[in-house]
């Protein structure tokens, strides 16, 4: 097995997953919104948010920690084998207990759409089988990354071969839902190649909870702005806000996947250069990522915010004109959260700093849950999208100032104020292009984009060329090959 995994090859699988995710939601999204409607699509993600939080539950924090510690251990087979043990035993606990929580859930407290929570119930029960920390930590992306392209192509053929009506959005959450479970399932079957089971005592394997817990407070508050919006708007407002919610989040996030796989690439890397002590080229990591992130993050935020007023009612159909404002809200998050996720994927969590960690998210959670409370009564969609965008900032600056002197900071402003630059004129430009031109056509639209791509990558190209980035010379050298 190779004991040096390319960061290259990882992240290409990994992109080459996230590029998947962003062309299928092109094809599929706004068919099922012609089809299953705002107030289905509502349905849908309402029913979907809470059943992600059984999912939390059951898993706890063991996807991070678990990746950060197999990858600790991975050249060292019976720690490994030992380690994977103890940290399975309790996920498998803590996602049957999830699993049966759920259940009790739908048939106690769920009255409407009760089908639907119940199809969600495959997802939940995917936990069990849900090991991609595993792979992760051992860097080995390309069998997480083909099943899951697998799953998704298969998914959204179904879509189209049974999606027909709103009275079919059973059969879109089953296509889904049952879908994650499958996914879980076949990457289980390749566990033996990897490890093989360990005996641990209880004792053993509940000392990780302490671990993992600590782990799971940040996730189940980040869930706080990330899901329980969805959640809030649904209890505050009205299920067809949840939809126009979910199209603008579905599209950020989706967009977001290109910043995020770097991330998870990262983090195991990360992790054993800290195990190793080789902290020098740990910072030298951060610094070629933040550059790499800010150079994607400032194109899709002001990208976005540039093309909503077109592309929303082109792409999700005229119901779903609300997403506009919501959509620009949430795009201006995209460089908060693509700044924080460097952070805290290729600092806080290799090298243990999981207090800084927890508090800010803890922070940013409280933060959103107070402006949710007092906007989304009077502003809906919007005032949510408010609210996580102030929640975003306040954890980045929270994470930021915490690691100010550890993480050189100053660099890190210095290697990302080109691309805020360059996304400001590029967005100047497009505005100018849409004002002379005056037209709301699709036409305009490619036309604005073009002209704003071709601005940004020119000047980032230009930029990369006369810093000499290493990364940029690295792709020249290997086309002119």
């Amino acid at each position: 097995m190779d004991n040096k995994p390319s960061i290259r090859k990882n992240y290409m699988y990994s992109m080459a997953y996230q590029v998947l995710i962003m062309i299928l939601p092109l094809i599929t999204a706004p068919y099922l919104s012609r089809v299953v409607g705002a107030e289905g699509t509502g349905i849908y993600s309402y029913t979907y948010s809470i059943a992600q939080y059984f999912v939390y539950f059951a898993m706890l924090g063991i996807s991070n920690y678990g990746n950060r510690s197999i990858a600790k251990v991975r050249d060292n087979i019976a720690q490994r084998n030992y380690t994977f043990s103890s940290i399975y035993q309790l996920q498998i606990l803590t996602s049957l207990i999830a699993f049966v929580a759920y259940l009790l859930y739908c048939f106690i407290l769920v009255h409407e759409n009760r089908n639907i929570s119940l199809l969600q119930g495959f997802f939940v029960l995917s936990a069990v089988f849900d090991i991609s920390w595993l792979f992760w930590g051992m860097e080995n992306f390309k069998v997480t990354v083909t099943r899951q392209m697998l799953v998704k192509i298969c998914s959204a053929i179904c879509i189209f071969l049974f999606i027909k009506s709103p009275l079919d959005l059973w059969k879109y959450t089953t296509i889904l839902s049952f879908g994650v479970l499958i996914s879980q399932i076949y990457l289980f079957a390749n566990i033996k190649s990897y490890v093989t089971f360990s005996p641990v005592s209880i004792k053993e394997y509940l000392s990780n909870f302490k671990a993992v817990l600590i782990l799971f407070i940040p996730i189940i508050a980040t869930s706080i702005y990330r899901v329980m919006d969805k959640v809030m708007i649904g209890a505050l407002s009205n299920m067809t806000e949840v939809g126009y919610y979910e199209n603008a989040d579905k599209l950020i996030t989706t967009c977001l996947g290109v910043v995020g796989s770097l991330g998870a690439v990262m983090l195991p890397k990360m992790s054993n250069l800290v195990a190793n002590g080789e902290i020098k080229k740990q910072k030298e990591y951060l610094l070629k990522s933040i550059e790499i992130t800010m150079f994607v993050a400032f194109a899709i935020s002001f990208g976005i915010y540039s093309i909503a007023d077109i592309f929303i009612p082109f792409f999700y159909g005229n119901e779903f004109s609300s997403s506009i404002t919501i959509t620009k809200l949430l795009a201006i998050s995209v460089p908060f959260i693509s700044w924080a996720n460097v952070v805290r994927m290729q600092y806080l969590i290799p090298n243990e700093k999981d207090k800084i960690y927890v508090s800010s998210i803890v922070i940013g959670a409280v933060s959103n849950v107070i402006i949710n409370f007092l906007l989304i009564p009077r502003y809906h969609a919007n005032g949510a999208a408010i609210g996580t965008l102030c929640a975003e900032a306040i954890v980045m600056l929270i994470q930021t100032i915490a690691s100010y002197k550890q993480l050189e900071i100053t660099k890190f402003i210095s290697k990302s104020v080109p691309f805020l630059i360059n996304g400001m004129f590029m967005l100047l430009l497009i505005r100018f292009v849409s004002s002379v031109i005056d037209d709301n056509t699709v036409y305009a639209m490619l036309l604005e984009i073009a002209i704003g791509a071709v601005w940004y990558l020119g000047f980032s190209i230009f930029y990369f060329y006369r810093t000499k980035n290493e990364i940029f010379l690295s792709f020249i050298s290997r086309l002119k090959k």
